[in-house]
């Protein structure tokens, strides 16, 4: 007897509604065309089949840097289901990162734009990899030139839960990247478990405005729509006033918390706009309580914080119904069904209830390893099996957890723990202040000297000195600033997390 196909394509396929005549993506911005299931059941059929005919070896890499279009969406939907394994690349990486990333993934496959093709192709062939195929954003190409012959049926290959789908590098702000292998089975396991966690319903409609070279537009949101068999309204690029101009067409957005600071700072954006609207999400990055306050009072809707990463998907989130508790701004809600949080001091012991310590995950999501570095694989894991996740932070008594920061950025001053989560709520909270990081560098006396980095609301003139006195009354002296910077803005990744890194090569000879 034939076991269950744990292809994830072939979850999301068996969600696609019975008129597959029904619009399944509406493209918001450039030609505003209309794709329906199936047209993604052909298209992906056609792709898959080309893949197919090019004769890879099992578990095949296929390396994708385009730019967001539905057609780079189909194109890791047909990797899905030939059975490949899909490695999305950023579309800021230049030259020696993608020289990187090929050399140590060692695609089969590589696309990328017709623009870039002359030195991407070049850095692929000596690599090794076999094909190189282009896609651009106007769906022109190699690689739907060579599929428009394919045929457009296609039988999904045969998967188990644990084979892999997709390597995600992760950012590498400490050395070299590592790829985060997912299986099929992580990701179906928490996109069900989101379905049902956020409240997915028949008629809902989601608007995508994220990039799809990570984990939040390409796996939270895409997979959520496509399993519950809902319709997308398509942005390539993040535009705050046509989002606006569409919320009364969608119940759903997910979204970095750059992109509500720039819906708020549109008076389009109102409680009419919002008015068919079920949910908002923010991940990614930290959301300050000041855009969550504003965004309840322009709105009326209470923005839903969740904590994920790119070698577990989502681990926690705030409720979606009242029953489970309130939305809580500051952090990002109770463990998910079925995954398990802890938070355990630098000994692996457990950290009573509101103290900081390591955060440590385990459940059907959380990936089983990095590519091709066991040992690192191993430093990662405890002896019972949990990973840690590198962040710090702490739960409350009614399980609500709190990230406080990553493990890299804790600054140690004097011998004593200073978490720059806790210095930068302080500021954020102060007059004038629009967003702060606080960072450490070296110092002779101190080990690490804290320093913050700060940018003014518009119209406010920052007095560093009157700062350091005021949150000399506020915290301990030991976590107050030795020194403070104001800047126009904090450099930033493209998913919107602040590189503390720049900040801290920037100002490392500071205190020599």
């Amino acid at each position: 007897m034939k076991s269950t196909n744990a292809n994830l394509f072939a979850a999301l396929r068996a969600a696609f509604p019975a008129d597959l005549d029904a619009t399944a993506i509406e493209c918001a911005d450039g030609e505003r065309l209309r794709y329906s299931w199936r047209d993604i059941e052909r298209a992906t059929a056609m792709l898959a089949n080309l893949l197919v005919s090019l004769d890879l070896p099992a578990g095949s890499r296929v390396a994708v840097q385009t730019e967001k279009s539905v057609e780079a969406l189909m194109l890791y939907l047909a990797v899905l289901r030939a059975g490949y394994v899909y490695l999305p690349l950023n579309t800021a990486y230049q030259a020696a990162e993608i020289e990187y990333f090929i050399g140590n993934a060692e695609p089969a496959v590589m696309v990328c734009p017709s623009k870039s093709f002359g030195w991407i192709s070049k850095i692929a062939f000596t690599a090794g990899t076999q094909y190189v195929f282009t896609l651009n954003e106007d769906r022109s190409g190699t690689l739907l030139d060579r599929a428009a012959h394919m045929s457009d049926r296609h039988e999904v290959a045969h998967k188990t839960a644990d084979e892999m789908a997709a390597i995600l590098y992760t950012s590498g702000t400490t050395g070299r990247s590592k790829g985060a292998m997912l299986s099929h089975g992580n990701m179906l396991s928490n996109a069900q478990t989101l379905k049902d966690y956020w409240g997915w319903k028949k008629g809902d409609v989601l608007i995508h405005a994220l990039p799809i070279f990570h984990v939040h537009g390409l796996f939270v949101a895409s997979h959520g729509a496509l399993l519950n068999g809902s319709q997308m309204i398509w942005f390539s690029k993040f535009d705050p006033k046509a989002v606006i101009a569409r919320l009364p067409d969608a119940t759903l957005f997910m979204g970095v918390p750059t992109l509500y600071v720039r819906m708020l700072a549109e008076r389009a954006l109102d409680k009419n706009a919002c008015r068919h609207m079920r949910l908002f999400i923010s991940g990614s990055a930290p959301l300050l309580i000041e855009t969550f306050r504003d965004w309840q009072t322009r709105t009326g809707h209470t923005i839903l914080e969740r904590y994920g990463m790119s070698e577990t998907v989502m681990l926690t989130s705030n409720p979606y119904r009242p029953a489970d508790g309130e939305r809580r701004g500051g952090t990002v809600g109770h463990a998910l069904p079925g995954v398990g949080v802890r938070v355990q001091d630098d000994k692996g012991a457990p950290c009573p209830t509101g103290e900081i310590g390591n955060i440590e995950v385990k459940g059907p999501n959380v990936f089983a390893g990095y590519w091709r570095m066991p040992e690192k694989t191993k430093e990662e894991f405890t002896a019972d099996g949990w990973f840690k996740t590198g962040d710090v932070g702490k739960v409350d008594e009614l399980g609500y957890f709190t990230i406080v920061g990553r493990s890299k950025d804790l600054i140690i001053s004097g011998g004593y723990n200073v978490y720059p989560a806790e210095i930068e709520g302080t500021l954020n909270d102060m007059p004038g202040i629009a967003e702060s990081a606080v960072i450490g560098v070296p110092h002779a006396d101190f080990g690490e000297a804290v320093v913050a980095v700060l940018v003014a609301k518009p119209g406010a003139a920052l007095d560093g000195d009157a700062i350091v006195a005021q949150l000399k009354r506020q915290i301990a002296n030991f976590k107050v600033p030795k020194k403070v910077f104001v800047v126009a803005e904090l450099p930033r990744n493209t998913m919107g997390k602040v590189q503390k890194n720049l900040l801290r090569e920037q100002h490392k000879a500071l205190f020599a």
